[in-house]
C-alpha cells in the first residue's frame, strides 16, 4: 500500500491559527484540521503587541499532534497576516516586543515619509497601496521613537520568517509578504536600497528574498527532540492572502477574487504591475505572488467589523439567526465607508458605527438587525465599486467573483454581492489560505506540474457554490 505523504499548513490569523494536514488521495486534495488554537492582541509597553512566545508554543503544541496522531508531515509551511516584523540583534535575539499593526504608533509618520519622499514617488516605485499600518511607517515610527533598536539590528524579519527561525535557526525573508512592507521596488521585486536609504532606515537588516516553494531547512535538534520527529520547512506564499490567492479554484483570467477573511482582499492576478498615477489615485496595490505574479488588489475591512460587533451582542447569535436579523433590517438607509480608520481598533464598533452615522448626518442604528444590515449592505455596495474601478483601470470587463476564505459561509453577504456587482459570484473554498499553502508545498514536491493543474485539482476536490437570485429570491447551490 502505498505511504500517503501529509504537508501539514500553520495558517495563523489575527483571531486564531490552525494546523490543517493536506494529501492527495484519488486525485483529489484532502484536508483536515488537527490543532486550533485563539490568538488575539496584548497590551505590552503602551502598545497592542502580538504575544509571539505563546504563538510559537502552540505551534509547537500542533506539531505534537502530529506525532500523536502518527500523521507526520513531507514539510511545513506558516503563512500569516502581512506587514507586521521583529528586529533581531548580532547575537540573533529579539529586540523590544512584536508590535501590531492596529497599534497607533504610526500616527502622523506618514506626513513625515511624504516630507522625503513625495507619495506619488513612492507609489510610482512600489506600487502598493496606502495603509497607515504598513511596514514603511512602522519603521519609520521605530526610527523616531526608539532609534537605539535599528541601530543594534542585524535582521529583519516577517513574522512568519521569525517563526521559521525559531524551529530551525534559518534566517530568510520570503517575497510575497515583504511586498507587504511598501520597501519593495515593484519592477526589480528587491528590496528598495536607494528607498531605505533616503529615510535612514538601515539596509544591512533587510535579506535576500526568497520565492515561495524554498525550503528553509530542516528542525533544529531540540525542536526535534520536543515534537519526536524531523521534517522540511518550506515557505508558502506566508502572506497569508497570497496563499488564499492560489486556491482560487479556476484559471479564468476573466474572474475577481474576493478573499474573505478579517479583512476582505479583492482584485486580480496580473503579471506585470500598475503603479500609475490613474492606479495610485484608486488605491490599488501591486503585492506579490507566486512565481513573481502580482496581486492587483484592495484592502478593505472586512469581517473584522462583524466579528467585533457580533462580540458585542449580550445574545450570542448563529449565524442564521445574524441573516434573519440584517434581513428584516433591509429597509435601514444609512452607509458607512468601511475602511474608515475609525473602524481599524475601536473600543466599540457599534458605537464607531452609530459615530459615523452621526458624522455624516445620516440615520442611527438602533437595532442590532440595523447595525448588522448597515455594515453588511456597505460592505457588498464596497466591493460593487471595486470591481466598477478594477473594469475601470484595466479597461476590461470581468463576468465572475470568486468568493474564497471563512467569509465566503456567510452567504447573506454573498447574496448581496450578487445583487450590487450584478456578477456570477463563486463562494470557496472555505480554507483557501490553508489550500494554497499546502499546494505551493505540493508544487515543490513535483506532485503537480504547474499551478494550472493544481487549480484545476482545487475545483474539483472542494465545495463552490454559485449564489444566484431568480425572482427577486436568492438561491445557492453546488456545483461539484
Amino acid at each position: 500500500m502505498k505511504q500517503i505523504k501529509y504537508y501539514l499548513a500553520i495558517d495563523i490569523g489575527a483571531s486564531s491559527g490552525r494546523h490543517i494536514l493536506g494529501w492527495l488521495e484519488n486525485g483529489k486534495i484532502r484536508i483536515e484540521e488537527i490543532y486550533r488554537f485563539e490568538n488575539g492582541l496584548i497590551e505590552k509597553n503602551g502598545h497592542l503587541c502580538w504575544n509571539i512566545n505563546r504563538l510559537f508554543s502552540e505551534i509547537i503544541n500542533g506539531l505534537k499532534k502530529c506525532k500523536e496522531l502518527n500523521r507526520i508531515p513531507t514539510s511545513i509551511g506558516i503563512d500569516t497576516w502581512g506587514v507586521d516584523f521583529v528586529l533581531l540583534d548580532k547575537n540573533q535575539q529579539l529586540l523590544g516586543d512584536s508590535v501590531a499593526y492596529r497599534d497607533n504608533r504610526t500616527e502622523g509618520m506618514d506626513t513625515k515619509i511624504y516630507n522625503i519622499i513625495s507619495e506619488k514617488e513612492l507609489y510610482n516605485r512600489n506600487g502598493i497601496q496606502k495603509l497607515i499600518f504598513n511596514t514603511i511607517y512602522q519603521l519609520f515610527a521605530l526610527k523616531e521613537t526608539q532609534p537605539e533598536l535599528l541601530s543594534q539590528a542585524e535582521h529583519f524579519l516577517m513574522v512568519p520568517e521569525y517563526l521559521n527561525f525559531l524551529l530551525t535557526g534559518k534566517i530568510k525573508n520570503e517575497y510575497t509578504n515583504a511586498t507587504t512592507t511598501q520597501l519593495v521596488n515593484a519592477e526589480t521585486q528587491d528590496w528598495d536600497y536607494e528607498l531605505l536609504e533616503k529615510l535612514s532606515i538601515p539596509t544591512k537588516i533587510f535579506g535576500k528574498l526568497h520565492m515561495p516553494k524554498t525550503s528553509v531547512g530542516n528542525f533544529k535538534q531540540n525542536i526535534i527532540d520536543e515534537v519526536g520527529f524531523d521534517c522540511e520547512v518550506v515557505l508558502p506564499a506566508t502572506h497569508d492572502t497570497g496563499s488564499a490567492v492560489l486556491a482560487v479554484p479556476t484559471n479564468d483570467d476573466n474572474s475577481i477574487y474576493l478573499s474573505s477573511g478579517t479583512w476582505s482582499l479583492m482584485g486580480i492576478e496580473r503579471l506585470i504591475p500598475d503603479c500609475t498615477e490613474i492606479s495610485r489615485q484608486h488605491n490599488f496595490t501591486n503585492e506579490g505572488g507566486y512565481h513573481y505574479r502580482y496581486r492587483y488588489l484592495k484592502n478593505i475591512m472586512g469581517m473584522w467589523m462583524m466579528q467585533n460587533v457580533r462580540k458585542e451582542f449580550h445574545h450570542k447569535y448563529s449565524f442564521t439567526e445574524l441573516f434573519t436579523l440584517a434581513d428584516i433590517a433591509k429597509y435601514f438607509p444609512s452607509i458607512i465607508d468601511v475602511n474608515d480608520e475609525s473602524f481599524l481598533a475601536p473600543k466599540s464598533m457599534i458605537q464607531a458605527v452609530k459615530n459615523y452615522c452621526i458624522k455624516t448626518n445620516q440615520e442611527i442604528p438602533q437595532t442590532e438587525g440595523e447595525i448588522l444590515y448597515c455594515i453588511y449592505n456597505s460592505l457588498a455596495k464596497c466591493y460593487a465599486d471595486i470591481v466598477k474601478e478594477i473594469e475601470e483601470v484595466t479597461n476590461k470587463t470581468y463576468s465572475k467573483i470568486h468568493i474564497i476564505g471563512g467569509g465566503c459561509q456567510d452567504i447573506f453577504l454573498n447574496r448581496l454581492t450578487a445583487k450590487y456587482t450584478g456578477k456570477d459570484v463563486f463562494a470557496g473554498p472555505i480554507e483557501a489560505t490553508a489550500i494554497g499553502n499546502i499546494i505551493c508545498q505540493m508544487l515543490k514536491a513535483k506532485d503537480f506540474e504547474d499551478l494550472i493543474e493544481a487549480r484545476e485539482t482545487i475545483a474539483k476536490s472542494f465545495d463552490v457554490r454559485k449564489a444566484e437570485i431568480i425572482e427577486g429570491r436568492f438561491w445557492e447551490y453546488n456545483l461539484n
